[in-house]
């Protein structure tokens, strides 16, 4: 386990992630509610089918931190039932998805599982300049991609209780192919070996991710009072 991992409490550990209006791009920061003292970069990364956008959920109606500001990744991928563009992902064509690429618009951007994905730089810094808290939803190439950028990005692994448990949540899906589903399946035990590369690990039980949510706010209202991370800057 990393030195940051054994000095964090398991318990205490948690994940954000962010959602932010796709427009956001160029958009001048609105007047801060927050605090804009040290604004930080949350990183909530874990293999497919642990539940990220349910705990995101689950945040955003607890809706009692106006100091996040959750940003919304860009993928090439299809729109699954029930996903709202703007709002779940901002679903681009390869060639919008590679001309934000090009022109540098994009922290990071990797390719998994066929589809690319992406956080656009300006909706990240928009929250920090505005003295918010960037809370971003990335898998783990790209959560290792903007930790290299951004040293003093928190980085919280969500886990399963089980990786029987998660290969449930992937079958239950039915969003896949049977070969899909085992490259999916392969490539979760791959990322979840690679955990002691975080600052934070979460497990999200089952039918708990109110507590999920909770343990992630408790860390985030952990490293405020810690205040030792220096300025972002992105």
């Amino acid at each position: 386990m990393s030195a940051s991992s054994r000095r964090r409490s398991a318990e205490a550990s948690a994940a954000v992630t962010g959602l932010a209006s796709s427009g956001a791009l160029g958009r001048r920061p609105a007047p801060s509610t927050a605090d804009p003292t040290n604004p930080m970069l949350v990183i909530i990364s874990g293999p497919s089918g642990v539940g990220k956008d349910t705990i995101i959920e689950a945040l955003q109606k607890r809706g009692h931190r106006p100091a996040y500001r959750y940003v919304v990744t860009c993928t090439t991928r299809p729109p699954r039932p029930k996903e709202v563009d703007g709002v779940s992902y901002r679903f681009l064509s390869a060639a919008d998805f590679a001309a934000l690429r090009d022109a540098g618009e994009l922290l990071e951007a990797a390719e998994v599982h066929g589809n690319w994905y992406g956080t656009p730089r300006a909706a990240v810094r928009t929250a920090l300049t505005g003295g918010h808290h960037a809370i971003l939803k990335i898998d783990v190439q790209g959560a290792r991609a903007v930790k290299s950028l951004v040293p003093e990005a928190v980085l919280i692994f969500v886990v399963p209780p089980s990786f029987e448990t998660l290969v449930e949540h992937l079958k239950a899906r039915r969003t896949e192919s049977a070969e899909q589903l085992e490259i999916r399946q392969r490539d979760a035990a791959i990322e979840l070996a690679r955990q002691d590369d975080y600052d934070y690990v979460v497990v999200n039980e089952e039918g708990r991710v109110d507590r999920t949510a909770e343990r992630i706010e408790k860390i985030i209202a952990e490293e405020e009072r810690r205040g030792s991370r220096r300025t972002v800057t992105v």
